[in-house]
């Protein structure tokens, strides 16, 4: 899987397209040039979401562009001999998602450029709410097996529906009809947690043996042993080998439970992932750097994964690699990834990108444009389709806006 160009309008402060190579992509500049906004903005038009945000509309620029209401990002994307363009379209209050200029719903647009992200943005994956592990699951998931978005999306919608009835309870005490309608709910989840619940200790198991199997832990970071355990919250009640029959249980003796704190209680929305280091919790006992090692062993174990269901590789994005790594861990990643995934690099130094000039393509980032760089002699076709010669900068072409309807696609958490 390949990214070969992107274009970004009105997304954030960035201007212009750049064509891309297989390898190695570094993105080199001064702070606040907008290094990471060309990262984030690769991760969006793959996911649909942002790995700084959980609202999208704040990649948005309110100023300085035609419409300030809306962004797009568009790009071509390569997998299997065959190239799309995907694009993306948002809004305050919207998204849109088209493949090869037609409109499409996102279970049908994701898979066409999986983007895995190594930032500390992400770190809430090691340390944060168990909501910020599960997320981190489920985006593995969907990345091996999309058709799991539309599960996820259903069992969420139908967690909103019990909430809301849950809330508005009837004075005197819940009547029968009350009580079918939760029944009726609590049956859709039984159904719907069942996979949830299958899709992910399944998954955990396979992150398991990818990090027995490659252990970049001891290979980059003379790091100790990650380990992984899902715990559901049904974990202590009954047999968990029959997860359907003991949750449609425990709905049943909790009901009473939920209708007195009005909102739901159990099922797989409440679960954990325990992530260890050399058998202790490392979100506990680990330090700040083993906290960082262990969440790029757990992007490269994701990765390991997909690789062994397509066997082909996603998109990996590092940013900020300097500030994350030292030169020596620096020099291993790199390596362990050459010849395998094509890789997008953020640094504000530019003695790691002059290092890897002879395998990378080197693009310097001023105020949002991308500018590639080329040997003296050499010349390259700019965003605007002229000629022109190395380190001068081109202003961004003429863009066509796209429409955008007030309709959009449901939010789906991941």
């Amino acid at each position: 899987m390949l990214l070969e160009q992107i274009e970004a309008v009105g997304f954030r402060n960035l201007e212009g397209s750049s064509e891309f190579s297989p390898g190695l992509n570094i993105f080199c500049g001064d702070n606040a040039q907008g290094k990471t906004n060309w990262l984030e903005a690769i991760y969006v038009l793959g996911n649909t979401k942002s790995f700084r945000t959980n609202q999208l509309r704040d990649v948005i620029r309110l100023e300085g562009v035609p419409d300030p209401r809306t962004c797009i990002v568009r790009g071509r994307a390569a997998r299997g001999g065959l190239s799309k363009q995907i694009q993306i379209v948002v809004t305050d209050s919207s998204k849109e998602l088209y493949i090869n200029n037609k409109r499409e719903s996102v279970t049908r647009y994701i898979g066409n450029l999986d983007v895995f992200v190594f930032s500390m943005e992400e770190i809430g994956i090691i340390r944060g709410e168990p909501s910020e592990r599960r997320r981190f699951l489920d985006r593995g998931i969907v990345a091996i097996t999309p058709s799991y978005l539309g599960t996820l999306a259903e069992y969420n919608q139908v967690i909103r529906q019990k909430n809301k009835l849950l809330a508005q309870q009837p004075e005197g005490g819940p009547a029968d009809r009350y009580r079918r309608q939760l029944e009726a709910w609590n049956d859709q989840l039984v159904e719907l947690g069942g996979t949830i619940h299958e899709s992910r200790t399944g998954y955990v198991e396979r992150l398991n043996e990818a990090l027995d199997q490659n252990d970049h832990g001891h290979a980059i970071f003379g790091a100790e042993r990650v380990s992984m355990r899902y715990r559901s919250c049904l974990e202590g009640k009954g047999n968990l080998d029959h997860y359907r029959e003991l949750f449609r249980e425990r709905l049943a003796v909790r009901m009473e439970a939920e209708m007195a704190a009005g909102h739901s209680l159990v099922g797989p929305h409440r679960d954990e992932l325990e992530i260890a280091i050399d058998g202790r919790e490392i979100a506990r006992f680990g330090s700040a750097g083993q906290q960082k090692s262990a969440l790029f062993i757990l992007d490269l174990a994701q990765i390991s994964i997909y690789n062994n269901a397509y066997e082909e590789s996603p998109v990996l994005l590092i940013d900020d690699i300097d500030a994350e790594l030292d030169r020596g861990r620096i020099e291993a990643v790199l390596a362990e990834l050459e010849g395998r995934i094509q890789t997008f690099v953020s640094t504000s130094r530019r003695g790691i990108a002059n290092r890897y000039r002879d395998r990378a393509n080197i693009y310097m980032v001023d105020r949002g444009t991308a500018v590639r760089e080329y040997g003296e002699t050499q010349s390259y076709a700019s965003s605007s389709g002229r000629e022109s010669s190395a380190g001068e900068s081109v202003s961004a072409p003429e863009r066509e806006r796209t429409a955008v309807d007030e309709g959009s696609e449901a939010n789906i958490v991941l």
